[in-house]
């Protein structure tokens, strides 16, 4: 799969004004009330990448939950993940 250029990047930001691009990546934090929220929404995050075969980083702090996504055998952002985070926002 082919990088998306920064226009494309740049489109999908001012769509998803939550996420932002940092080192060849795309990432958003969320925030839930306790640990157990947190834990929640890593479980349904999980479905959805395991459908899409395609996996963000995950980085869990009580309740703060930051995701990280980039296709990494690509060296930088791919359709797969702009994809994947419109569907991830759409589970919050």
């Amino acid at each position: 799969m082919a990088l998306i250029d920064f226009d494309e990047i740049e489109g999908f930001l001012a769509g998803h004004p939550d996420w932002l691009f940092e080192d060849s990546a795309i990432q958003r934090t969320f925030e839930f009330d306790d640990f157990a929220g947190s834990l929640e929404f890593v479980n349904r995050v999980g479905e959805v990448a395991e459908a899409a075969d395609h996996h963000p980083d995950i980085d869990i702090r009580w309740n703060k939950v930051t995701l990280r996504l980039s296709t990494h055998s690509e060296g930088g952002i791919t359709a797969k993940d702009t994809s994947l985070a419109a569907q991830i926002d759409a589970l919050s």
